[in-house]
């Protein structure tokens, strides 16, 4: 009861409320651009978060995170165009209200529902992770490097159509984690006698570069031949919806809100699926699913309501395991190691009063978007008339900035630039690059819980599976990663049946 109140104390007070109205606007203004995304948004304010408490910089990053979800719908609703990859399901119906002269509506929807979605997964993240932190205390070693594995495992689903590249980038991010001292020898590896990789390569500054400096790259090589939009459309039409269509929107976004969150939950499937899961389950569950795609309000409430609960249900196994539940928790984990905060049960332990804050701050950051989308949409829509040549510079000058202020070391803005160009050829090859982050964040675990359970057992490789928590989580982790094969060669199978019985029938 001692850590909420203090934690509470925290969060109103005046200065980090000042910082959450901020993260807020900032986290809106990334969302509602397209081409910009949570993570990038994320990725490129951790490094000035150095000089806050703990407390208050991972406060401000989870403001970001939850506001820029919810900025995606602005240009999803607007100009047919998510602003971030899970406001993709939106643009389904939030377009058809704009052109009907609904945008007002859409807008209103989709801010209400966010706001409801992530404080629904902010009450289950409060109550379940203590809980959940509280059983993980009694992992050791071997249910340590089980829990990796599993993480880890989920490279092979983030390849899309192709598991083959995700395992190629999560393969990438193991050797890059290799780099530095042996973590229990001590021996040095992959460092060619450079001071700067003795202690490996710094997590922020590759971060940023994968994602930030990356999709710099991109917006300035489409400069010049994106078509920008001839104008914004206007927001018409009332914002509110009126008390009976809330009422009947509620089962909607409180159904969306529990599916959001418990895709959250699970590692690397991310907020896009979860909002295209909650569209089809509103439109199964309508009295009238043929108005879905023709300008439903249903449509807008569920995908909006669901993406925006992936942000607290990713962060329960983020806090409790030291698992990234999706790229942006990923990214987090960076924050949090730059304050001397290590995710998982010790955190609950050692650091109570931060992740108390963290908590009550979701549901204040949540709260504030909402006030802020209904209040200012119409300022926020004026932001997508920024054309991408300058954005870009922007963002690439932003991102060498904090790169090197981790460490105030030009080493860093060369690890940033490396790590953007080898992003950037990998958009271009369409291989993702979060299985690198998750390789670099959990390699080093598995490796050193690894060998700790065998140094402890006696090089007793039985440990793993004689033990039933280490057990589960690596059988887990075996389905995990052979799924995404067998569904793509049964795909395949399924397709070369379907040319032969073409081939027949002509």
């Amino acid at each position: 009861m001692d850590m909420w109140l203090d934690a509470i104390g925290t969060v109103l007070s005046g200065s980090t409320l000042l910082v959450i109205l901020l993260g807020t606007i900032f986290g809106i203004i990334m969302g509602c651009l397209p081409g910009m995304s949570s993570t990038m948004a994320v990725s490129i304010i951790i490094p000035f978060t150095f000089t806050m408490d703990p407390a208050t910089g991972i406060i401000l990053l989870t403001a970001i995170y939850c506001s820029s979800v919810y900025g995606g719908s602005i240009s999803a609703i607007l100009l047919n165009t998510p602003g971030t990859p899970a406001g993709a399901a939106t643009v389904l119906d939030g377009y058809e209200l704009t052109k009907q002269g609904q945008s007002g509506k859409a807008l209103g929807v989709s801010a209400i529902a966010s706001c409801i979605g992530g404080i629904i997964s902010a009450l289950i993240l409060t109550t379940t992770a203590p809980f959940l932190a509280e059983q993980a205390l009694r992992f050791g070693a071997p249910e340590y490097f089980a829990v990796a594995i599993f993480g880890i495992s989920v490279i092979s689903s983030l390849g899309g159509a192709n598991p083959f590249k995700g395992l190629m980038a999560g393969t990438l991010g193991i050797l890059i984690a290799t780099i530095g001292m042996d973590p229990v020898n001590g021996y040095p590896r992959f460092t060619f006698s450079d001071p700067h990789l003795a202690a490996g390569l710094s997590l922020v500054p590759v971060l940023i570069g994968l994602f930030s400096v990356s999709q710099a790259f991109v917006l300035i090589q489409n400069a010049g031949t994106s078509k920008e939009p001839d104008k914004i459309n206007s927001i018409s039409g009332k914002v509110l919806p009126s008390f009976k269509e809330f009422t009947k929107l509620l089962p909607n976004i409180t159904r969306s809100s529990f599916i959001g969150t418990f895709i959250g939950i699970i590692p690397g499937i991310g907020g896009d699926p979860a909002a295209f899961i909650a569209y089809n389950e509103a439109m199964r569950w309508s009295k009238h699913p043929e108005k879905f795609g023709k300008g439903a309000i249903e449509g807008v409430a569920a995908p909006e309501a669901s993406n925006n609960a992936v942000t607290g249900g990713a962060l329960i196994p983020l806090l409790t395991l030291g698992i990234p539940g999706n790229t942006v928790t990923a990214i987090l984990i960076g924050g949090l190691l730059i304050h001397g905060l290590r995710p998982g049960p010790m955190l609950f332990q050692q650091h109570g009063d931060v992740v108390y804050s963290l908590f009550f701050s979701l549901i204040i950051s949540n709260l504030l978007f909402m006030v802020i989308g209904l209040a200012c949409t119409k300022y926020f829509a004026t932001i997508l008339k920024v054309p991408a040549i300058i954005l870009g510079p922007i963002i690439l000058m932003l991102s060498f900035i904090g790169s090197y202020a981790i460490h105030n070391s030009y080493f860093d803005i060369w690890v940033a630039l490396t790590f953007g160009i080898i992003g950037y050829i990998f958009r271009q090859m369409k291989v993702p690059t979060t299985p690198i982050v998750l390789a670099i964040i959990l390699g080093p675990l598995a490796e050193q819980s690894y060998r700790q359970a065998l140094l402890q057992s006696g090089n007793d490789v039985s440990v793993f599976f004689t033990r039933p928590i280490s057990a589960v989580f690596l059988l887990i982790a075996i389905i995990t990663f052979v799924t995404p094969f067998v569904r793509k060669i049964l795909l395949n199978k399924k397709m070369s049946q379907g040319n032969d019985n073409t081939s027949i029938n002509k």
